[in-house]
């Protein structure tokens, strides 16, 4: 699988239709892949937002993933991406199938990654590698870890605290996919912030 870009995630947002307002301009500027996460919604919201979000990315030939929640990706036939303690990645690929798109949270540790492809993930998650406002106290990984992650054989994704300026070094390091929340939400012009994220991929190093 190949995949290159902004890979967009969600903010916590409780307006379904100001979520789906702010998610539509950012798609108009070119996204990847789009997550759906909000931790801070109950059942309800989440089923109701990821089914609305779900039509929004058809429209745009994005692929959709769920946050921590195999359920309802199943439900939509959406990829799920799952955290160190959020399920187990064999049990996630026996349930969506050979060709979902399926993701771990790796952190700062290698030998994560590798269980977690041999276990069926389609692409690893690495960071944060800046400070990040969504999680200030995240572990933070060092850029040694994507350029390791190569002999893996899957999209490796730099997540953390990521600007368009400091985008390019971890371009440059190998990784496949930025993923960003805030850096795109909190910009004035989301369409535009996601531009300057992709200009990150021009003319690698």
């Amino acid at each position: 699988m190949t995949a290159r870009g902004l890979y967009l995630l969600t903010p916590d947002e409780d307006d379904t239709a100001r979520l789906l307002r702010r998610v539509a301009s950012a798609l108009h500027g070119g996204v990847a892949w789009l997550q759906y996460r909000n931790k801070a919604a109950d059942a309800a919201l989440r089923a109701q937002q990821a089914h609305a979000l779900a039509a929004l990315c058809a429209r745009f030939d994005v692929p959709l993933l769920i946050n921590d929640d195999v359920a309802l990706a199943l439900q939509l036939r959406a990829g799920v991406h799952l955290g160190e303690h959020d399920g187990d990645i064999a049990a996630a690929r026996s349930a969506l199938g050979p060709d979902a798109l399926i993701g771990a949270s790796c952190y700062d540790d290698a030998a994560l990654a590798t269980r977690a492809v041999e276990a069926g993930a389609s692409y690893v998650a690495f960071g944060a590698f800046f400070a990040s406002s969504t999680k200030p106290h995240a572990r933070r990984a060092s850029l040694s870890l994507l350029r390791g992650a190569a002999t893996l054989g899957v999209p490796r994704v730099a997540i953390g605290g990521i600007t368009p300026d400091n985008g390019r070094s971890l371009v440059d390091a190998g990784a496949d996919l930025l993923a960003v929340i805030s850096g795109v939400f909190d910009a004035p012009d989301p369409a535009a912030a996601v531009a300057a994220y992709n200009a990150c991929f021009r003319n690698p190093a």
